[in-house]
């Protein structure tokens, strides 16, 4: 049986549970989330794999790169990351990673940049069913109305994530 590595970090905003394999980090997310049980089966189901809280290579990475992060001096993060998603969710993925911290997007732009204008709800979808919190920053998408929603680990932390950014490079 193949292993997904699982531990618990600690972060200004709260406790998150990290998985990882071979090829890169694959969920992070605040314990607190309430489908996070879901996920971890959802992942472990699609990578055919038992996940198992030990030590991996990728976990002190992440931790030095998200302690340069919260303490506002890491602009970009290196720790590879793997994701298991649709075509389509991969591409929605990979687009919210080319946001420039300290900026926002909105899901209509989003949708745009991927060539269909209407898809709105199918990037907020692929944006909420992102495993990978901070380090794929869906966090810096926002309604068109400028509105802080959707985002799993909570509004409030969506809030001090970009103002976290914005203190960054500001």
């Amino acid at each position: 049986m193949k292993i997904i590595y699982q531990k618990t970090i600690k972060t200004p905003l709260g406790d998150m549970i990290v998985c990882a394999v071979n090829k890169g980090i694959c969920l992070l997310e605040f314990m607190d989330q309430k489908n996070l049980e879901k996920q971890l089966r959802s992942l472990s189901k699609k990578l055919n794999a038992e996940i198992v809280e030990r030590e991996h290579l990728h976990f002190k990475q992440l931790e030095e790169e998200l302690k340069g992060y919260f303490d506002g001096k890491k602009f970009h993060f290196d720790v590879p990351i793997f994701t298991t998603g649709t075509e389509f969710q991969e591409k929605v993925w990979s687009l919210l990673r080319e946001i420039p911290m300290g900026e926002i997007r909105t899901y209509k732009q989003q949708s745009e940049l991927l060539g269909n204008s209407k898809a709105i709800r199918a990037v907020g979808t692929a944006n909420g069913i992102n495993k990978i919190a901070i380090l794929i920053p869906c966090h810096r998408v926002i309604g068109s109305n400028g509105e802080l929603v959707g985002y799993a680990g909570g509004i409030w932390r969506k809030q001090k994530l970009l103002e976290l950014e914005k203190a960054i490079l500001f």
